[in-house]
């Protein structure tokens, strides 16, 4: 996801979850950026996992000395 986007997001909802935290609700606001930011990370990671090639083999594991 664009950082433009994140940005345009997060200045549309910050009025809302300021009045929630302004209702003493400030676990609401902090639970939905939480979630928009989780959503964010899952969607990041679908992309790293989709760009990486089925053919790559995994690399062996390393012997700790």
């Amino acid at each position: 996801m664009k950082v433009n986007r994140i940005i345009i997001i997060l200045i549309i909802f910050a009025w809302p979850l300021y009045e929630l935290y302004q209702l003493q609700l400030g676990a609401i606001s902090f639970l939905l950026l939480a979630i928009l930011f989780l959503y964010i990370s899952i969607k990041e990671f679908k992309k790293i996992k989709k760009e990486e090639s089925p053919n790559d083999e995994p690399s062996p594991p390393q012997k700790i000395k």
